[in-house]
């Protein structure tokens, strides 16, 4: 029996396509992939005509090629045919499209209930945002986080007044952005956090306008009026020149002074966040066929993939098929933020669910699915459209120009870091993707050769191994019988805790490949007074004017500007003694290697080369 994680083999023949007329109209009925063989018995072309044409299109193909779906419409458009391609599942969405107008039409707005809102944090890096999600939550969450940074997203759940709201803990350092406005897609309310001190920053700035391109509503919450310098005013000021003016101030936006640390103010928040929840009348139907949205996603050792997700509509039950992109699964058990098991989860509820197929992608949508066959068909259907546009965009690509050739050979000589990043969850491994693309250099490039989720294994040493790459962890670690499998193919493994360490290590490995440059140190400098005839040419009586003059050492003649000979010093005399250096302020015999030109007015420069790292 096949195992639910192990994909179904795509197919390879297609039914024999049927040609219909209607009209003056020629219609080509297939079902893909498209095959060249029975594409060209379609369209009544011998099989190596449709191939020479495809070879000017697409670039090379044979006769059991399937060709891209919008290429095969532009030939039949040229042969005079229509091209009507019926894919999996068109007949069935047709029928149940035909069954749902056939049934009454449900009025949804009386099962609408109340729903809790979701609520996300955002601000500047260390202006308190976790210590007050602490907090609310009265558990210490920031105590155990590496470099005072969150790592990836969690969503929590607090009961204030009888009434639940849910919230999201996002990172607030500068890599995790993109994570951070996925995290405010989801979301009914902002809780920006302005440090009363140093009041707006430039990461408060982004936080804002990721919240006003999510259009949701932003409450201001002014933390760390305890500590010294703290200025309520300024805070409110800074508020007004941004456009969100405080309600005391003639404006609409919310402003609540709070001390995280010392816990005052926290009640008064909670209360805002509820008076605003009221206002947008968040609602939600229960009874609605179940969708939300993936927050985060990891593998856990002995449970596989799991993720968090926060329902948005419909009640998510134990043993319910859901389908998340080409990932599905079939709900085994959920968990509650306190690692408590629950049996159904209402809308904004977070949960840990486990039991996929593989790591869906934060900030993707979930939906519910009839059973498990058909959220694996489903699933299936996404992957081989998503195969589909990666083999499209890549024979795209493929352009054999000669300019095109020599900028291939251009980047094979080129260096490159080629790395493999695992990280404890799908958050951190696309924040340290980001980060790792963002550096930039043009004499050595980055290839993150795969990002991925779960411990570092055997078969990523194997992989590092065949592409020459380095396996960087972030916040994971080794499985066993590892260390040893890659210290005998030469592979090596970093690990991190914190972001800015592994950017900063990758800088360096990347600067490593670089050749090293080549760093001129002048020594000293003498001015040729005489020149004095020996038995085999001549030697220059000079006065050393800086420096010194090393015997052995790297030395040029300049005439002028001219540089008329570069050697090493063979000779150095002091008077008729032989010397190893000469001092400035002192005379001396030189003679430059076998040169014998010199001239009254000369300068000889010594000077050492050393190598040093190169830079990016």
């Amino acid at each position: 029996m096949r195992s639910p994680s192990s994909p179904r083999p795509l197919p390879q023949v297609s039914p024999a396509p049927v040609v219909t007329v209607q009209g003056d109209v020629k219609i080509i009925h297939l079902k893909p992939p498209v095959i060249v063989r029975d594409f060209a018995v379609a369209l009544s072309l011998k099989p190596f005509k449709l191939i020479s044409e495809l070879n000017q299109i697409v670039g090379f193909a044979s006769m059991n090629s399937t060709i891209d779906e919008a290429v095969a419409q532009k030939v039949a458009e040229k042969y005079g045919f229509v091209l009507d391609i019926k894919h999996r599942g068109d007949a069935s969405q047709q029928q149940a499209r035909e069954k749902d107008k056939a049934k009454p039409v449900h009025d949804e707005s009386k099962d609408m209930v109340p729903r809790p809102p979701v609520v996300v944090i955002l601000g500047h890096v260390d202006h308190g945002k976790t210590s007050l999600l602490d907090a609310i939550r009265k558990a210490n969450v920031a105590a155990g986080e590496a470099g005072g940074i969150t790592q990836h997203i969690g969503a929590y759940q607090v009961e204030h007044a009888g009434r639940k709201i849910t919230f999201l803990d996002t990172p607030g350092h500068a890599a995790f952005n993109k994570m951070r406005a996925r995290g405010a897609s989801v979301t009914d309310i902002a809780v920006l956090v302005v440090a009363a001190d140093d009041g707006f920053m430039p990461q408060t700035e982004e936080a804002l306008e990721h919240a006003r391109n999510a259009k949701v509503v932003v409450i201001v919450a002014v933390n760390k009026m305890d500590v010294k310098g703290a200025n309520l005013d300024q805070v409110k000021a800074q508020m007004q020149q941004r456009g969100i003016v405080p309600e005391d101030w003639g404006g609409d936006t919310i402003t609540v002074p709070v001390s995280a640390i010392k816990g005052t103010g926290i009640n008064d928040l909670l209360e805002m966040i509820l008076l605003q929840a009221d206002v947008l009348e968040l609602k939600a139907n229960p009874k609605a066929e179940v969708a939300g949205v993936v927050i985060e996603s990891q593998v856990d050792v002995g449970r596989g993939p799991l993720s968090t997700v926060i329902v948005q509509k419909g009640t998510l039950r134990t043993g319910d098929s859901i389908v998340c992109g080409p990932h599905w699964a079939k709900v085994r058990a959920m968990f509650d933020e306190q690692g408590l098991p629950v049996k159904e989860a209402q809308p904004s509820m977070p949960v840990r669910v486990i039991g996929w197929s593989g790591t869906p992608d934060s900030g993707a949508t979930l939906n519910g699915a009839k059973n498990a066959r058909e959220a694996e068909n489903l699933a299936e259907e996404e992957a081989h459209r998503l195969k589909q546009e990666i083999t499209t965009v890549d024979s795209a690509q493929k352009d054999i120009s000669i300019e095109n050739l020599f900028a291939n050979i251009a980047a094979t000589q080129q260096k490159v870091l080629k790395v493999i990043v695992k990280a404890d969850v799908f958050g951190s491994a696309e924040a340290v993707r980001q980060i790792l693309e963002g550096i930039k250099s043009a004499k050595v490039s980055l290839e993150i050769v795969s990002a991925e989720v779960g411990l570092v294994t055997k078969n990523d040493v194997i992989m590092a191994a065949a592409a020459g790459a380095t396996i960087l962890g972030f916040s994971t670690k080794l499985e066993n019988g590892v260390t040893p499998l890659a210290k005998h193919n030469s592979v090596r493994i970093e690990t991190f805790e914190i972001i800015y360490e592994l950017s900063d290590r990758v800088r360096e490995m990347m600067a490593d490949l670089l050749d090293p440059d080549i760093k001129e140190v002048k020594l000293g400098a003498a001015e040729v007074r005489a020149t004095f005839p020996l038995a085999k040419g001549f030697v220059a009586g000079c006065l050393v004017t800086e420096g010194k003059v090393n015997r052995g050492a790297t030395a040029r003649l300049r005439r002028g500007r001219e540089i008329v000979h570069e050697g090493k010093v063979a000779t150095l005399k002091r008077f008729k003694d032989d010397a190893n250096e000469v001092r400035a302020g002192l005379e001396c015999g030189v003679k430059l290697d076998d040169f014998n030109g010199y001239q009254v007015g000369d300068v000889i420069e010594c000077f050492d080369t050393q190598k040093v790292r190169a830079s990016l």
